[in-house]
């Protein structure tokens, strides 16, 4: 691509504005380009299909309301927050890649205003793509946050009348939405009082693990549970949906309150007025080669040292849930781009002729796998580990449990996460 003065343009293509790609791009924005000759040959372009950022921890409760959360923070337009830079120096693109010629070093991207495509031509290529879960009520999956908020709509219709709820999945996402919805509907057991004897709603969760939270110890999934029932949650352990009728329930936005009945692989069925899958995620990869995904999770096989992808060739790199380099979690990202903005600024430093002795050193990432995960459990309560040390009910609400992690978003979504290069 040649710019207005006649000069190639070199793209630093990344796909996906969420928190892997808007955090890398203020980081080349702020620590990488400054210190490329011929800085005003670069420019960073985001493709997403969604015009906006959002802390997607925050579905399990926003769901219920809009009167929950502050909406101007809950979404933020992605163009917005890099209207700092010059103007040349970034685009967004709003739209989707379709394919990715890796061995060309272009990628196709359509439209999301229409059907046009483009080709794009990239000099480094970022792929945080992130990752779909199974129900749209949990985040940006497809499209905008109109997209979005259409499934709130239809689900919130849904709950005025519901008697009988299911989630089937016992993971962060499905207990913090039982625990949610357990408390918006039949309130919380008195101090003395383990359960709530005659529930207004029946929820019930579903988990195929010997546990809820299976990332945690036993007595932690324990008390989460003894929370749980707290707000009228009943947990079915070591059993999961096999089947669907209809199939589409819960899944298409135009099914998210039409009712279902779900066969158990211990052959009972649950009746459901509202179903909910919350069971793990896919990563948006089907747009690229397999031949550079790992084939038993369709994530990209990223070098778990460099974040590299070292077989799509030079200057690739990957983050966030649609790589393999380390567990899906926020803090694994936000440890992650420190190291991949430095890798990839020796890669494009030595691809300009600056000789090797002005190089900054190579990072390797390190993946944290001490136990670490906070879920809120309605508004007051929850339960957690962080770096191997169980955190107290209130200290999970205090760090998590006020809004889902919303007081820490604007920083990364602005780059002032980034200031410093580290």
């Amino acid at each position: 691509m040649a710019s207005e003065h006649g000069m190639v343009t070199k793209n630093i293509v990344v796909l996906g504005g969420s928190y892997g790609g808007i955090s890398i791009a203020h980081y080349f924005l702020k620590h990488i380009l400054p210190a490329l000759p011929q800085k005003q040959e670069y420019k960073v372009v985001i493709v997403s299909a969604a015009s906006e950022a959002m802390c997607r921890q925050a579905c399990p409760r926003a769901l219920i309301s809009d009167d929950l959360f502050p909406q101007n923070k809950l979404f933020v337009s992605i163009p917005k927050q890099f209207e700092q830079y010059h103007p040349g120096q970034f685009e967004f693109i709003h739209g989707s890649a379709t394919s990715v010629d890796h061995e060309g070093r272009v990628v196709i991207i359509g439209s999301a205003a229409n059907s046009q495509t483009q080709v794009l031509a990239y000099h480094a290529l970022v792929i945080p793509t992130g990752a779909s879960t199974p129900s749209p009520l949990f985040g940006l999956n497809v499209g905008d946050e109109k997209n979005l908020r259409e499934a709130w709509e239809e689900f919130r219709n849904g709950l005025e009348t519901a008697k009988s709820i299911v989630i089937a999945g016992g993971g962060p996402a499905g207990v913090e939405t039982a625990g949610e919805l357990g408390e918006h509907l039949n309130g919380r057991a008195g101090f003395f009082s383990s359960r709530i004897e005659n529930p207004k709603v029946s929820i019930t969760i579903v988990t195929s693990a010997k546990h809820i939270l299976p990332h945690l110890r036993p007595s932690i999934a324990k008390t989460a549970e003894d929370h749980l029932t707290k707000v009228g949650v009943t947990v079915i352990k070591n059993n999961r949906v096999v089947s669907v009728n209809p199939n589409n329930a819960g899944v298409s936005t135009d099914k998210i309150a039409s009712g279902a009945l779900l066969n158990l692989s211990d052959g009972t069925n649950l009746q459901a007025d509202l179903f909910i899958p919350a069971t793990g995620f896919s990563p948006n990869t089907k747009f690229l080669a397999k031949d550079i995904l790992d084939s038993s999770t369709s994530q990209v096989d990223t070098n778990p040292s460099t974040l590299r992808v070292d077989k799509a060739g030079p200057r690739i790199y990957a983050i966030g849930d649609a790589s393999n380099y380390a567990r899906a979690a926020v803090h694994s990202i936000m440890a992650a781009v420190p190291v991949l903005g430095t890798n990839m600024k020796r890669d494009l430093l030595l691809e300009a002729g600056v000789p090797e002795s002005q190089m900054p050193a190579e990072k390797v990432f390190k993946e944290d796998r001490r136990e670490t995960q906070l879920v809120p459990i309605g508004k007051a309560k929850g339960v957690g580990a962080a770096m191997g040390w169980r955190l107290p009910s209130w200290l999970v609400w205090l760090l998590k449990g006020r809004d889902y992690w919303l007081w820490t978003v604007a920083p990364v979504w602005s780059g002032k996460q980034w200031a410093k290069e580290s």
